[in-house]
Formats: structure tokens, C-alpha cells, sequence
């Protein structure tokens, strides 16, 4: 089975999300777009259509989302199955959070690293 097939998104805390995220349209071009972040799109050997997406956002400093964690970033993780990698994460140890969101967007999973740091696990829509 695939584990972690690219990277699909880059989230961190911000003092103050939306002053940053217009340095980053100044300085480096990244396109934010009205929801506070930036969606690249991007194909690949398994995808040479280019539905893949990574995407960036800058999150408030005092955001829930990356609870329990303490870190200010998470880093949201590509794969083919997600419901199968978690049950093999919870035999092998690894600490899974025990709730999957599914929407439009896909499915959605979170497993803590060593360091406590959690990480999103995100099965995207078919064809993407």
C-alpha cells in the first residue's frame, strides 16, 4: 500500500494572517487568493493532467485546528486510501486521532508525530 504520495498543504500561525499573506503576494508572487491563502496546482507521473494541488495558508496564532499540538505549522499529507493507512498507523503505535471529516474537498485524517506535532492525512475527491 502507498503511504504518503506528495505534499498537500503547508499551514502555519500567523500574529496576523492576512498582513502576512499580502507580503508573500509582494515579495515571492504567491497568489492569495479572498479565503487567505493559495491553491498550486501541479501534475505528476501518476496525474498528467495536473488535478494535483498543494495548497498554502496562513492561519491566526490563536487557531484550534492544529490542537493538541503546540507546533505552529502542520503539514497536510497526500494518500491514495486513508481510511486503510490509519488502521495500519493504530497497529503499528502510531497515535491517530480518532475522527476522519469527509466533504467535497475529500477525506480527512490526523496522526501525531514523535514530537507531538500533528499532521493532517488527506485523501483527495477521484481525479484529483
Amino acid at each position: 500500500m502507498k503511504r504518503v504520495t506528495g505534499i498537500g498543504g503547508v499551514f502555519f500561525k500567523s500574529r496576523d494572517p492576512q498582513a502576512l499573506a499580502a507580503w508573500y503576494r509582494r515579495h515571492l508572487g504567491i497568489e492569495v487568493e479572498d479565503w487567505g491563502g493559495c491553491v498550486f496546482r501541479w501534475a505528476s507521473a501518476d496525474n498528467p493532467q495536473g488535478g494535483g494541488t498543494t495548497t498554502w495558508s496562513p492561519f491566526p496564532a490563536d487557531t484550534g485546528y492544529f490542537a493538541p499540538s503546540e507546533a505552529t505549522f502542520m503539514i497536510n499529507y497526500r494518500v491514495d486510501d486513508l481510511r486503510a493507512l490509519l488502521a495500519v498507523l493504530r497497529e503499528e503505535g502510531v497515535q491517530v486521532d480518532p475522527k476522519v471529516d469527509e466533504s467535497a474537498y475529500g477525506l480527512f485524517g490526523w496522526v501525531f508525530d514523535p514530537d507531538g506535532n500533528k499532521l493532517e492525512l488527506w485523501q483527495p475527491p477521484a481525479g484529483q
